[in-house]
């Protein structure tokens, strides 16, 4: 299918749910997408591909922020669930040993390796977050938590305490006490910090997603791992956006050559179908809390070990291993960073584009020429976001291509495929985004669609 082919031609959201929506659960949401010209009904989705209901198709270079590594409802995984449905099982008692719990903890234990021998499941990544806290306060018995400036851990208070953007803390009062955010990358810093004595846990992405996708200079971690041994803190790594394979091997930490304390799991853990996460841990760090026969529930979640999400676990770890979707993604990677950079080369505004395996950035900068620079400038005043806004809009709109900004750094455009995309979708988007770039170069068109969206965010 033809890339103009799957171009928007107006909204196909669904009005009366639209209104049931905006009246009984977020409003602003239905807003933003409407000026975006995002809101789109959906009807079917597999593997990179997205369907609409006027049977129009999108490519997802996203995946829901890297839950879809195994793509969207993967026939093993769905046929997985159905089976586990049909069982009639016990899939919420409480109050028994899980056996699918068990087995997915022995499957995650060796994939990972080194000193993660023990498992705690969660519904979600932000939960594993506060197991984390928790967990390494109780095990060292301190109170501070050290974490790298432009980190996006989760949107709970305890997560949103180890974050630097205050665009994520306002209005929500008071954090967690004893925090404190140091420059990724900084080794002087982290171990000035450190030396103190005071911190329970430095947790830090091995790969900063929403940062821009910042990865850390050669040996970086294994030095920060290094310090925190000195010092007694628990190195903590946040994988939910970069482990399952999605930088390459199992977890970015095998590709860092480091062995964590703990790492937190999430988002493609079940092939995007049932909210399910993990704390990979060491067996000093599980037995700081679950340390006698009275402390045995100290610590647990009401849906962490159901059995669909096990199950759907089970099934996604088959799908990525049996697949070869670490490898491919490695392999992948590489290529379409060195086809968009050889694309982009020519255009002024781009800056770099970095990343790894099939987690990568394109980085926009400000405008030499005058005539650009004046009106990225006037935009940027009204809203830093706004630049970003609009290429995401275009490359929805015009090119069929659902992507986003970065969370913390609106001037990187992340992609981020599900790992089954092919090389012939690799390409399209390539093309896609050389398009919509020269356009920016090159036409006035591109500012006055911006000029536009101006107007009616101002009047929303």
């Amino acid at each position: 299918m033809q890339t103009h082919q799957r171009a928007v031609k107006a909204s196909t959201s669904v009005p009366s749910l639209d209104g049931l929506y905006s009246d009984h659960v977020n409003p602003q949401w239905v807003k933003l997408l409407n000026i975006l010209q995002m809101n789109v009904h959906y009807e079917r989705c597999t593997a990179a591909e997205l369907f609409t209901v006027d049977g129009r198709r999108f490519l997802d270079f996203l995946s829901g922020y890297c839950v879809h590594n195994t793509g969207h409802n993967h026939p093993a995984i769905v046929a997985a669930l159905k089976e586990e449905l049909d069982r009639s099982g016990p899939a919420m008692l409480q109050s028994h040993v899980p056996q699918l719990a068990a087995q997915l903890a022995e499957r995650l234990v060796q994939l990972a390796g080194g000193r993660l021998r023990r498992v705690y499941f969660t519904s979600s990544g932000s939960e594993g977050v506060e197991t984390a806290i928790k967990f390494s306060r109780a095990h060292t018995r301190r109170d501070g938590l050290l974490y790298a400036n432009g980190a996006f851990h989760g949107l709970s208070c305890g997560a949103i305490s180890l974050m630097s953007d205050p665009f994520w803390s306002e209005g929500f009062g008071p954090m967690l006490p004893g925090t404190q955010g140091v420059e990724f990358g900084d080794l002087k810093e982290l171990e000035r910090h450190l030396a103190t004595r005071k911190f329970a846990a430095f947790i830090v992405e091995p790969v900063q997603a929403e940062a821009g996708i910042r990865v850390p200079e050669p040996g970086y971690l294994l030095a920060a791992q290094e310090l925190c041994r000195r010092y007694g803190t628990l190195f903590v790594l946040d994988e939910v956006q970069t482990g399952m394979y999605r930088t390459g091997p199992f977890l970015a930490a095998h590709r860092f050559e480091v062995e964590p304390d703990m790492v937190i799991l999430a988002k493609a853990l079940s092939g995007g179908l049932i909210p399910v996460g993990a704390v990979l841990m060491s067996e000093a760090v599980s037995d700081s809390v679950f340390s006698s026969l009275k402390r045995s529930m100290v610590h647990a979640s009401t849906f962490g070990e159901n059995a669909l999400a096990m199950r759907a676990g089970l099934a996604t770890l088959d799908v990525l291993e049996q697949d070869g979707l670490g490898e491919r993604a490695s392999r992948l990677g590489v290529g379409l960073r060195q086809e968009l950079t050889h694309a982009l080369a020519p255009y002024e505004m781009v800056g770099a584009v970095r990343g790894l395996g099939m987690l990568s950035g394109i980085e926009f900068t400000a405008p030499r020429s005058l005539v650009l620079r004046a009106a990225f400038e006037g935009f940027r005043r009204i809203h830093p976001a706004m630049f970003g806004q609009i290429l995401v809009m275009r490359m929805f709109r015009d090119k069929g291509f659902l992507t986003q900004i970065c969370g913390n750094n609106f001037m990187v455009l992340k992609v981020a495929p599900p790992l089954v995309v092919t090389e012939l979708q690799l390409q399209e988007f390539v093309a896609a985004i050389r398009d919509v770039v020269d356009l920016m170069h090159n036409s006035s068109t591109f500012w006055t669609e911006a000029l536009g969206l101006v107007r009616r965010v101002v009047n929303v």
